[in-house]
């Protein structure tokens, strides 16, 4: 009976900075998307200007960093592996580049969208702005991908 398989030497350090980073993100996501569903939802303008506030503070020092990491890991791993060529087709490796690249858009715009109502709120609080609430919206779809994409990467069902 075998315990555990054993993995090349290689990949060893960026797999471990990749799973890192994939799991700072996912938490640092959650942390984002509930401090902005919570301000999207507050009665009193000053939580929602602290809320929003922290909420995009916390996608640019906690989610931006840890998508890099994540995702240059993630490429130096397929690399390391020989999984980046034209000829492999791996599903769950799909998923995985998709959500990748895909979600550095949705996280730009998200932050763009949050850091422009965060400066508002700053000036003159008050309910959360439609560039707030899209940006809500789009950090809820972000982490729906990123969990999606956890669960390919691990469970590599198909």
């Amino acid at each position: 009976m075998i315990l555990a398989a054993f993995r090349p030497d290689s990949a060893d350090l960026p797999l471990l900075l990749h799973v890192a980073g994939a799991l700072l993100l996912v938490g640092a996501m959650v942390a984002a998307t509930a401090c902005l569903l919570l301000a999207w939802r507050a009665r009193d303008p000053g939580d929602t200007a602290g809320l929003t506030r922290l909420g995009w503070r916390t996608i640019l020092y906690g989610v931006l960093p840890s998508f890099i990491l994540m995702r240059g890991a993630g490429q130096w791993v397929a690399s390391e592996e020989g999984l980046d060529g034209e000829d492999v087709s791996l599903d769950w490796l799909d998923i995985g580049f998709l959500v990748g690249d895909g979600g550095l858009l949705l996280l730009v715009i998200t932050m763009i969208l949050v850091g422009i109502t965060a400066r508002r709120q700053g000036r003159t609080p008050g309910r959360l702005g439609i560039g707030g609430r899209i940006g809500t919206v789009l950090a809820v779809i972000l982490l729906a991908a990123l969990l999606l994409a956890v669960w390919a990467m691990s469970a590599k069902p198909i």
